[in-house]
């Protein structure tokens, strides 16, 4: 049978005849003929949708495959036939049958090599993992033999989008399919559910496999580009041998990737780009696309700091260090930072998604999210073995997280470390885990220098087309071990032996160019040697280079200083008039006539609105609304997120109400007043490490923007430790990059157990030095107020660690007065006593922080004691030694004690005793050093049992008001 009766069976009125042989077989399957009975009846699902898709049938997915809605007469069926195209009436069903079976098992392995084409791709440069063929991919796994190959077959409408045209041998489609996606590149998509994003890409490999895309300009700018990667590391082995710096040899088309990246987002729109990245290649990046000078790299090489000698800081090597610079792009001017990032490989990814998200608010870029791109890139084995790469990905289609899609431009050295890819992941590749969010990864071949750039710029086309992620797989190899001293042959014999005689992707690009005609071999040399000359000028100049200023404090950060002794001496103004408080309050306790609120909650707003009218009694969820409201009120920008904090764990805050009919949300803070800044309250993933790390990224890019991150429970913080130790605790000192972070961790001994206790206090003060953090156990709402507005009223910014209440949250008297937050008050790092004791009578002083301070003062008071002064160190660190020692004056016979709720060897206790001790002797106390009360040492923060932890509450209590 010929392909036009094939072709005239699957189009026209004729598929019209065929989708009426099928309604009729589906109903009855002997209204029709036999062999057409068995046809259908030996069709699948998937052949069945396939022959809706070449022959223009609508089918659904109901167990027929066909849209039975739609209607076709037996007229019209037999018109299609005698009418318009006689050949086909006339053909036997054999006939039919048989060319329409080559054409479903064509469309099955058009389809197949579609989906699983990356299967047969060219990956590795270096030849040295071969997988085994897949069948799906060979014809004879849908019965086609050798001489089927030279048969015509038609496809339609797949042809023609794949070829051109509507038939062809089975052999030129086959070739055509194992040149596009069995080359140097392997594309997965099939994975994705929408199905335009799917023919997106499509479109564009298909065209672009059969069709050359770079002209002599660009290819010459290619080679330009590998030139200056390939020549910088080359420079640094030569002058600089031994030297750690974790170079991209091996890699180098990284660099043309990033180029193509950029410059395709920038011409799409993009004004700013946000790079993270590991170690490896960290250096080549910073000189040759953030352009830092490579004179100040070199100046570092020989041992000089980042930045000028009278800038504090403790520093980190220069392959940990960022940078940032402005670009003109022919025309388009872009704003290019690279982040610092620690050793842990992965941790700055969801640190660059907040600062994208931040950058792009500040543009008012709140819908697209396209004006900002954040670009992450990894190793192999860190994308596939670390859990902070799903959590961040997991976040990226969240309303309160997403950026409008992030490029990951892995650098697939098919190596972590010593460590193989058969030991290093579970599946096919290492970017398996990022078809959960169905973005594309497009696996390149890194010898491949032109099918690298193209899919660079295809990931950043499909970011600003669909705002999602794309990836960029890049397979090449570590020319060195896993530093420069190191010996990989140890671990990896037989792939080093190949990567000692396998050439650069430099000197493979300029032969390719040479023997196409774009350049000679002279002009290829000459690049190369003019680019060492300019490396030999600026090695010549680094050795008097001295950096004038330091990489900080400029852009939005313009204003703001470090922090200074004198700000620790005298606490800024933090209080506010009366009236914006009484203003906040008025829509704090009120909602739209139209909204259905929740009973529970209009008795609550009810309260609130009491508390105002009285001017006391206000609780810790008011204070912090009113501290909230005040800034917003100011002009200041809030963004809260967290597990459930639009209610509160606790269910105290309530930040955002729902309406009970419709399930609309309305956010008071927002409606105080015309022209106000806004809050956004947002419940995050159930992560604690990626959006810690998202927060931490926001402030960076928004400094007068109060940004909180508030834990389910405290101590579940642990799972973002290397957040904090690496960023929060030590970003100021090790980059110069300062943070207003909040991290608010629910902490207090209820009787909750182990976990639900204890925000582990001591790890945060463990951390402390150089003035880097506040962390502050509160008593008060009116304490807690002034705490947060600090962190946008100072003129420096920290981050604040705040031990945050649980039963204090309701506790009858851990209220405030509208007063205690009014004009011209502020923080109080130390509460002296509130009850009429007299110092002269007082033999006993207890210190304490945090809510055992009420079940102190309730013993106290219920045993009638009026020689036991009771004072409260709010802030722990910076530890107040001035403040406490005028609280501890009045008491110089007094006997002083800590007391605390966690066991000894934790809680505050190892981090106050010596420095209370030095206050002990600096006012002359009769006390040579503190007493203790509290728990013994344990190894679990807190016993499961509420009988036992009574027990050990009660024991503590007494002995620090030392009655038995």
């Amino acid at each position: 049978m010929g392909v036009e009766m094939i072709a005239s069976a699957l189009n026209g009125a004729n598929a019209a005849f065929l989708a009426d042989q099928y309604r009729r077989w589906v109903r009855d399957p002997g209204s029709v003929d036999q062999s057409f009975a068995t046809l259908f009846d030996t069709l699948g699902d998937e052949d069945r949708a396939i022959l809706g898709d070449t022959a223009g049938v609508t089918w659904k997915r109901d167990g027929s495959g066909l849209d039975l809605d739609v209607a076709f007469s037996p007229a019209e069926s037999g018109q299609a036939i005698q009418g318009q195209v006689p050949q086909a009436g006339s053909a036997s069903p054999e006939a039919l049958h048989a060319a329409l079976r080559d054409s479903l098992r064509a469309q099955r392995l058009v389809a197949a090599w579609r989906a699983k084409g990356h299967l047969a791709a060219r990956l590795d440069p270096l030849g040295l993992r071969q997988r085994t063929p897949d069948p799906e991919l060979d014809p004879a796994w849908y019965g086609f033999t050798a001489a089927d190959l030279s048969r015509t077959v038609w496809l339609g409408e797949t042809l023609t989008s794949l070829m051109g045209c509507e038939s062809a041998t089975l052999g030129a489609v086959v070739e055509t399919l194992r040149t596009i996606y069995a080359g140097t590149a392997g594309v997965e998509y099939a994975h994705i559910a929408d199905a335009t994003r799917r023919e997106w890409i499509r479109s564009r490999v298909e065209h672009a496999a059969l069709h050359g895309w770079a002209d002599i300009a660009a290819r010459r700018t290619i080679l330009q580009q590998l030139t200056e990667a390939e020549g910088f590391e080359t420079f640094c082995a030569k002058r600089y041998v031994g030297v750690k710096r974790f170079g991209l040899e091996g890699g180098e088309i990284t660099i043309p990737a990033l180029h193509a990246i950029i410059g395709e987002a920038v011409t799409a729109g993009v004004g700013e780009v946000v790079i993270g990245m590991p170690h490896r290649g960290r250096l080549n990046t910073l000189v040759n696309i953030v352009r830092k000078p490579f004179v100040a790299m070199f100046s570092e090489f020989a041992g000089a700091s980042f930045k000028p000698d009278d800038v504090a800081g403790s520093g980190d090597v220069k392959y940990h260090l960022g940078s940032s610079t402005d670009l003109d792009l022919e025309g388009h001017v872009v704003h290019v930072s690279l982040q610092p990032n620690p050793s842990h490989l992965e941790a700055v990814d969801p640190v660059v998604a907040g600062k994208v998200r931040a950058r792009q608010d500040a543009a008012g870029d709140t819908e697209a999210r396209r004006s900002v791109l954040g670009i992450v890139m990894h190793g192999d084995a860190a994308f596939a073995g670390q859990g902070i790469v799903y959590e961040t990905l997991a976040m990226s289609e969240l309303s309160g997280y997403r950026t409008g899609g992030t490029i990951h431009l892995v650098v697939n050295n098919q190596i972590g470390f010593t460590t193989n890819p058969c030991d290093g992941y579970s599946g096919l590749y290492g970017t398996d885990i990022a078809r959960s969010i169905q973005a594309p990864v497009f696996h390149v071949n890194g010898d491949d220098a032109e099918a690298v750039v193209f899919f660079a710029r295809l990931a950043a086309a499909y970011r600003q087309t669909f705002g999602s992620d794309a990836v960029l797989d890049i397979v090449c190899y570590r020319r060195h071990g896993h530093n420069e001293s190191d010996e990989p042959a140890f671990t990896q014999p037989v792939m080093y032996k190949a990567i000692r005689t396998h050439e650069t992707a430099r000197t493979l690009y300029a032969r390719k160019l040479v023997a196409d005609g774009v350049l000679t071999e002279a002009e290829a040399q000459a690049g190369w040697d003019a680019f060492q000359e300019k490396m030999d000028s600026a090695y010549a100049a680094a050795q008097t280079y001295k950096p004038n200023k330091a990489d900080w404090l400029e852009g939005c950060w313009s204003g703001l200083r470090p922090l200074s002794g004198a700000d620790l001496a005298d606490q800024p103004v933090t209080g506010v008039p009366a009236e914006m408080l009484r203003s906040v309050g008025a829509a704090l306790s009120a909602v739209p006539g139209t909204f259905d609120v929740n009973p529970k909650i209009a008795r609550q707003l009810a309260a609130k609105a009491a508390m105002f009218e009285s001017g006391e009694g206000f609780d810790w969820a008011t204070g912090e609304a009113l501290a909230f409201g005040a800034l917003l009120v100011e002009g200041h920008a809030i963004r809260l997120s967290g597990e459930d904090c639009k209610r509160g764990t606790f269910s105290h805050r309530h930040a955002v109400l729902t309406d009970q009919t419709t399930q609309a949300e309305y956010t008071p803070l927002n409606h105080v007043r015309d022209l106000q800044a806004r809050i956004e309250v947002h419940n995050s993933l159930l992560s604690e490490f990626a959006v810690l790390g998202y927060e931490y990224g926001y402030t960076m890019a928004a400094p007068q923007t109060l940004v909180l991150w508030e834990a389910q429970f405290g101590d579940f913080a642990n799972g973002a430790q290397v957040i904090i130790d690496q960023f929060i605790a030590a970003g100021e000192t090790k980059w110069l990059r300062m943070s207003g972070l909040v991290l608010l961790l629910p902490h207090g001994y209820e009787g909750q157990g182990p976990e639900h206790s204890s925000a582990r206090l001591e790890r945060y003060l463990q951390l402390c030095a150089e003035d880097n953090m506040f962390v502050c156990n509160l008593t008060t709402p009116a304490n807690y107020f002034h705490a947060l507005r600090r962190q946008i009223v100072a003129e420096y910014r920290k981050p604040l660690i705040v031990m945050a209440p649980k039963s204090l949250l309701r506790h009858r008297l851990a209220t405030s007065t509208l007063a205690e937050m009014g004009a011209g008050t502020r923080f109080r790092p130390v509460l002296e006593e509130i009850d009429p004791i007299d110092p002269a009578r007082t033999r006993r002083v207890v210190l304490c922080s945090g809510k055992v301070y009420y079940d102190l003062l309730a013993e106290r008071r219920a045993r009638k004691l009026e020689d036991v002064a009771i004072l409260r160190l709010e802030q722990i660190y910076p530890f107040p030694e001035r403040d406490l020692a005028e609280a501890l004056k009045p008491y110089a016979g007094a006997r002083v004690v800590w007391c605390q709720e966690e066991p000894q060897n934790m809680g505050g206790w190892q981090f106050v005793d010596r420095r209370i001790e030095t206050v002990l002797r600096q006012v002359g106390n009769a006390s040579d050093w503190p007493g203790y009360a509290g728990r013994m040492a344990a190894a679990s923060p807190a016993t499961g049992s509420a009988r036992v932890h009574a027990e050990q509450q009660a024991r503590l209590v007494n002995a620090a008001l030392g009655v038995a």
